[in-house]
């Protein structure tokens, strides 16, 4: 197993949206690391501005400052450039998504998760890699239909009533902007998902057996876990249980949702566990 830098130095590189967001806890995250190691800051605009600026971290930890979004983004990067094996991360949480964060286990306070880059340790933590390269950290989910952002004049009457000011903004926008013809549009019904579930290569669930949904987790030991939904007939269906390192979904048109993105449609994916491929500073145990 490759080994990691520990490097005292850090290179802590803090996503813009965070500076926007909550400068406050960037600033004290700041504070808490420049007092007890020699950090390098690094400001980076958008994805080309942290590229260079990983790139040419030398022997820096890199700490990133940022949310769910980000520290994803920065695996990503890493994993890209086959490096994220040599490389502990840490993390300090701020922004609006830390769901991912929080599960992974780094502290939500500002201050206890820039103590925990300094004093804690990195530990190996498993990755899902899908045949496109793309990364999971905590999660895939495949819900039975995606209900995405609707196109310039797509609308779902069926979410009118739980949302009066849509209807109030809508009704402006016809008054002020000169009709165009109508396009009939038919709203996603939800529903169940016909997909077909391969885990190491054995059939787990088929086309025949309509299911609510699935979700995968990288677990360990170079394990995922995998739970499958079936639709219940009459007394509530039991979850289909299973674990593997690789798993394979397809079958029509499907969107599904990784850590904290939505991605496709596509008709056939496949996730494969890669076993401690990357490592995450995490407070020391007691």
């Amino acid at each position: 197993m490759a080994t990691f830098a520990t490097s005292d130095q850090l290179l802590v590189v803090i996503d813009p949206v965070a500076r926007r967001t909550d400068g406050e806890s960037v600033r004290i995250a700041k504070d808490v690391l420049s007092a007890g190691a020699a950090a390098k800051v690094c400001l980076p605009d958008g994805p080309e501005d942290f590229a260079r600026a990983l790139s040419r971290r030398g022997s820096r930890r890199p700490v990133v400052i940022g949310d769910d979004r980000t520290l994803v983004h920065v695996v990503a990067l890493l994993h890209r450039h086959r490096e994220l094996a040599g490389c502990a991360l840490s993390m300090v949480p701020v922004g609006r998504e830390l769901g991912l964060a929080r599960s992974l286990g780094v502290p939500a306070g500002t201050v206890a998760a820039a103590r925990a880059v300094l004093d804690g340790a990195a530990r190996r933590r498993d990755l899902l890699v899908d045949d496109s390269d793309g990364v999971v950290l905590g999660a895939v989910g495949i819900p039975p239909l995606w209900d995405g952002p609707p196109g310039d004049d797509d609308t779902d009457a069926s979410s009118d009533p739980a949302r009066p000011w849509l209807r109030t903004c809508q009704s402006l926008v016809r008054t002020l902007v000169p009709a165009r013809p109508t396009r009939l549009v038919h709203a996603p019904v939800p529903g169940p998902s016909r997909l077909r579930i391969e885990v190491d290569g054995s059939t787990l669930v088929d086309l025949d057996q309509p299911v609510t949904g699935m979700s995968v987790r990288p677990g360990t030991s170079g394990m995922a876990g995998i739970e499958v939904r079936p639709v219940s007939v009459g007394a509530k269906a039991s979850p289909v249980l299973a674990k593997g390192r690789t798993v394979t979904v397809s079958g029509a048109d499907f969107h599904y949702r990784a850590d904290a993105s939505v991605s496709g449609p596509v008709r056939r994916r496949t996730w494969t566990v890669r076993e401690g491929a990357w490592a995450l500073t995490l407070p020391s145990a007691p």
